[in-house]
């Protein structure tokens, strides 16, 4: 079983409550998901955050529709929380969510721990095909956060 990871980082010129505020609405991933991954939440909203709540969604893989649901199992705001896949496309999915004060910001590190299924066949597609569209997605997501905060400070208020 090969265990993959994927890292990243992002500073945000908001506070740490602002930028937490935000991340702890699953509503707000259909904003940063790429629109040709068809994300939807089926779990009913308002969705309140917390250790132990189960989100189910849809997404495409491949052009196909695949259910997913995760838990988020811990959940400290506004320091962090994580998501895991409880049903999904991946063997493993571990997704660690971790936001620091820093300067008059908040840096956000996302860590993701994920293991494909399939064996050897889940290897190759990892290589070929998994670990560039994982890169992608969390491009477009960094490009679109930028975007949306970018927005909540024009004329240089902090909305």
């Amino acid at each position: 079983m090969k265990v993959y990871n994927l890292e990243t980082e992002q500073y945000f010129d908001h506070s740490i409550e602002k930028v937490f505020e935000f991340f702890s609405q699953p509503e707000n991933l259909s904003v940063i998901t790429p629109e040709k991954m068809n994300f939807n939440i089926i779990t009913p909203l308002p969705l309140h955050m917390g250790k132990g709540k189960i989100i189910d969604y849809t997404i495409k893989v491949f052009g196909f529709p695949v259910r997913w649901r995760s838990i988020i199992s811990s959940y400290n705001a506004p320091n962090e929380f994580t998501d895991e896949q409880l049903l999904g496309p991946y063997a493993f999915w571990h997704h660690k969510h971790h936001f620091k004060k820093h300067n008059e910001g908040t840096l956000m590190f996302d860590t993701v721990t994920y293991v494909m299924p399939y064996g050897w066949l889940g290897r190759l597609i990892h290589g070929v095909s998994v670990k560039n569209q994982l890169q992608h997605i969390f491009d477009f997501r960094a490009k679109k956060l930028e975007e949306i905060f970018a927005e909540s400070t024009k004329d240089g208020v902090k909305k």
